[in-house]
Formats: C-alpha cells, structure tokens, sequence
C-alpha cells in the first residue's frame, strides 16, 4: 500500500503530461479562427509545447542525478501551473507559444521522472504493474481534459468558444498543477539515489517501508554493489551491452511517436471533421478515444508482469498497423459513410494503449545503470520528443496534401517497430534493476 502511494502521487506527473498534451486538441480549432492561423502556424501552436518537451527531459536527467528525483518533480509542478494560466490569458499566439513552451518544460520532466521514480521505489514483480500505472495517469489525464474540453465548448456558441472557450480548457490544468505540487512535498526522495548519494539511513528506511527490513537489507546490498560497478559517465553506455541497452531505448522511444499516436491523440476532432463531422460532434467523439485509450491501458496493466514487455508490444505494433492500413484506405476511397473511421482509430488506439503506451514507459525505466539512469533516460525522451514534435508539426500537411497515404506512412512504421522489437527487444519481466544492468554487461 505504501508503495502504491507513492505511484500514484508520481502518477499525478503523468496525468499532467495527458492533460497538457491533449488540450490543446479542444481548442486549436477556435484559435485557428480567433488568430487567423494558416496551416504551418496551426501546426505550430499544436506543437510548440513539445519544443519544451524536448528541452525539460534534456534538464531533468541532469537535475535529477545531482539534487534527486523529487526536486525536480517539484519544479516540473510548477511549470505546469504557471503555463496553464498563462495560455488562458495570452495577448497574442506569440505569448501563448512561450506559455506552451514553458508547460512542455514540465511535461519534458515529469514524462521521465515520473516512470523512473516508480520504476526505482517499486518490488520487481510488481515494478511493471506500477509503472504503467503512470501511463494509465497519463491516458486518464487525456480523457479527463476530452471531457473537460467537450463541457467548455458546450457551455456557449461558436462565437464564445473562439473568444472564451479555449481559454477556459488551458486554465482549467491549474488544479491538477496545484494538487501534484502539495502532494510531492510529502512523499520521499528515491532509494536508489539517496544510497548513490551516501545517505544510506533514509533509503534503507524506505526499502523497509516497501518490503520489510529482510527485503530491505537484500536489495540495499544489490544497489550498492551495482552501484559501486558503475561509472558516473555516460560514456558508460558506449560499452559493449549497454550500448544496445541505448540502442534499445532510443529505438522504443522513438517508435512509440512516429507509429502516429499524436496524430490521433492531438488532431482528432482535425481527422473526424475531415470526415464530415461538425466541430462539436467531432469533439464528442474525442471523448469516446479517450475512454477507450483508457480501458485497454487498464488491460496492459493487468497483463504486463504476467505476459511479459515483448509479447505485448509485438501484439501492439501489429494491431496498429492493421488499423492504420484501413483508416488510410477509407480517406482514400472517401468511405465516410457510418462509423468506419470511428472505428479505425479506436481499434489503432487500443492496440496502442496496449503496449506502445505503456510498456515503452517500462522498459526504458528499467534498463539503465542507476548511477546515470537519469540523464541516460533523458537522451531517449529528447529523441522520444523530436520525434513526437516532428509527427504533430507536419501530420496536418501531409493529411491536407497526401490524404489517406499518410495514414499509410504510419503503418508503414508500425511493420517497422514489430521488426525492431522481434529482433532487439529482451523481456525484462520479474528482474530486478541490478540483475538488468548484470545481463547487458554478460
């Protein structure tokens, strides 16, 4: 039970992540109208919180190794609300950037911190369920804000919408900012960097709290003595077998952004309306994706530690593949009719929510050397979100130019990530983080 506090108040950083992520796709339609943005600028007002994505999980690895996991949680909380009332009450799409920017700074930060402390408090066989935990956050922040978008933009006509509306979707994150901020004071640093840090009292006080002072005093000795192996540089995972533990990392990140997910997640009300549905049917309908995100993240959650990382993401990276093969035939053939592309994108954002989602999360939490687990983490989420900004910036200009091909580009990569994860991908259930970092070293 300890532990899972713990989880969920790190788990708060993940739903934020959902949240700020997925706002914007409520309100970018009426600012398109309200700033007169053509199609690069709509672009970039969706995507330029990912700049500072990019930037806060650069920071946050460094921060994290040096003054401790906490914080720099801390100071990701603070981003987040200072960000959501900015870009509610911006004189103009230049200061609104610069408020987005600031909020990806957090969402940069807590997109790695928040796995990685889990990951570092939690039991290995329960070290996968916890984890995904934070990706169940993340897709419950999304559905929580598709629904805080849907009452908003109900709350009054378009003309309100366009002056008022989208102002009340950014300012609406400022209560979930407040509460992640209160509840890290009162949860401990990380086990594993307070022994790094020599303050070996406090973690094996902690150990003891989640597994008794028998558990404690074992795992106290793994973590020395993998600590004790390690370096303090990242040169260190240019050494043979941790330099596939990278290559891994990176790949995995990167994959889980360019398979398509925030083409989805983020544009859409873009994509149904594209369909011919209306701006609010097309948000109501975003509404339904966010529950279904949340429900199958729920399976993965259930099934993580029993089946296994690869499993999962092999059944994953296919099903979205299929789905995006026939999304894109149905653009292609302009088949509109009924709820087929509804359908399309649910059964690709179930097969998403099944692994990419949140086992990505997991392995790249877990196989890294604790002493440069920060800033190691840090070089695959910056890779995680150039590639995320790259999809969101252009996705509306190869839909607007290429129609249904880009759908086809997609599943394209999806073929491309089963292939990786076949070939490269070791399953890493029901190991401990030092017996991880032991086998890349075989």
């Amino acid at each position: 039970m300890y532990v899972a506090a713990l989880s969920l108040v790190a788990a708060l950083g993940g739903l934020l992540f959902g949240y700020d992520t997925a706002v914007i796709s409520g309100a970018i339609g009426f600012m398109e109208v309200k700033f007169e943005l053509g199609v690069m600028m709509k672009g970039w007002a969706a995507s330029s919180a990912l700049v500072g994505c990019i930037f806060g999980a650069m920071f946050a690895g460094v921060l994290s190794d040096k003054f401790g996991r906490k914080k720099t949680m801390i100071l990701s909380a603070i981003f987040f609300f200072v960000s959501a009332v900015w870009s509610g009450i911006p004189f103009g799409i230049f200061d609104f950037v610069l408020a987005r920017i600031l909020g990806g700074l957090g969402v940069g930060a807590a997109s790695m911190l928040s796995p990685m402390y889990i990951a570092e408090i939690a039991p290995a066989k329960i070290r996968g369920l916890l984890v995904s935990v934070n990706q169940f956050a993340i897709v419950s922040g999304m559905l929580v804000v598709y629904f805080v978008n849907a009452l908003i933009a109900g709350a009054g006509g378009e003309a309100w919408n366009i002056d008022y509306g989208w102002r009340w979707m950014f300012i609406s994150e400022a209560l979930p900012a407040a509460l992640f901020f209160v509840m890290l004071l009162l949860v401990p640093e990380s086990p594993r960097w307070l022994t790094e840090a020599g303050r070996t009292q406090e973690a094996l006080n902690i150990l003891t709290r989640v597994g008794g002072a028998e558990h404690a005093q074992a795992e106290f000795q793994e973590i020395r003595t993998a600590i004790a192996a390690e370096s303090a540089s990242l040169s260190q995972l240019f050494r043979p077998g941790m330099r596939m533990a990278l290559f891994i990392g990176i790949g995995l990140a990167v994959l889980q952004q360019i398979t398509g997910i925030n083409t989805i997640l983020y544009y859409a009300p873009e994509i149904f309306k594209s369909a011919g549905l209306t701006s609010t049917s097309a948000i109501s309908d975003t509404v339904i994706v966010g529950a279904v995100n949340l429900v199958f993240t729920l399976v993965a959650i259930a099934v993580v530690d029993k089946l296994g990382r690869k499993p999962l993401l092999l059944i994953a990276s296919a099903g979205m593949g299929l789905s995006l093969f026939l999304l894109g035939w149905a653009f292609r053939l302009e088949q509109f009719q009924g709820r087929w592309v509804l359908m399309y994108v649910l059964t690709y954002v179930a097969s998403f929510a099944v692994a990419m989602g949140p086992v990505v999360w997991v392995v790249i939490s877990e196989i890294f050397p604790t002493k440069i687990r920060g800033r190691a983490m840090s070089v695959a989420v910056v890779c995680l979100w150039i590639s995320c900004y790259l999809v969101s910036q252009f996705f509306l200009y190869m839909l607007e130019t290429l129609k249904g091909t880009a759908f086809w580009v997609y599943a394209a990569i999806c073929a491309a990530a089963f292939i990786f994860v076949a070939a490269a991908v070791p399953e890493t259930k029901g190991k401990t983080l030092e017996q991880i970092e032991k086998f890349w070293k075989r």
